[in-house]
């Protein structure tokens, strides 16, 4: 156990705060929560390459958090009617079509390496934007008209990214075993 795992499970455990703040009605300390799992995972992630304090666990474990917290933000938000459900369905069916397949592809090779390729991370950029302007207007102001432009933009690379997954993993299927 090091301090970059330590952190990324103090953001996995902090999710449920998140939901139950969120769910009675404390959107300011859902938006504390929220912006304080970004920091943690902007600072394991820095205190991981700068000090070499990577590991095999890490790698699962971070990517795992952020989904775990991005999927809670859409359930809940969905649940809270500030998020279409549809959106919510979305993301989470990437999620779960991703971690599927790649169960599939470590079965069939025995190998496996979480990397997020570059649609993925601009898939993530806008899930994180539209659930941190849902907390922020709600909180603060109202929901803007332009925000449905967000929804659908994220819908957009959450279904760009999943469809890419999909191909690189057929791709990965399909690879001769002796190259």
């Amino acid at each position: 156990m090091n301090i970059p795992n330590l952190l990324t499970i103090i953001r996995i455990l902090a999710i449920p705060f998140f939901m139950i703040f969120l769910l009675n009605g404390k959107i300011g300390l859902a938006l504390a929560v929220f912006l304080f799992s970004a920091v943690g995972d902007a600072l394991d992630g820095f205190i991981a390459r700068v000090y070499k304090q990577q590991t095999v666990i890490g790698s699962y474990l971070d990517p795992l958090a952020d989904k775990l917290l991005l999927n809670a933000c859409y359930i809940t938000l969905a649940i809270l009617k500030v998020f279409p459900s549809w959106l919510a369905v979305i993301v989470i069916s990437r999620d779960v079509v991703i971690v599927g397949g790649s169960l599939i592809i470590y079965i069939v090779t025995q190998h496996l390496q979480p990397k997020p390729t570059f649609i993925s991370k601009i898939n993530t950029f806008f899930q994180i934007i539209t659930v941190l302007f849902a907390l922020f207007f709600s909180h603060f102001y109202r929901i803007p008209p332009w925000f449905n432009y967000l929804i659908w933009i994220t819908a957009f690379f959450t279904v760009l990214s999943g469809l890419h997954y999909i191909g690189r993993g057929i791709t990965l299927l399909n690879q001769d075993p002796g190259n």
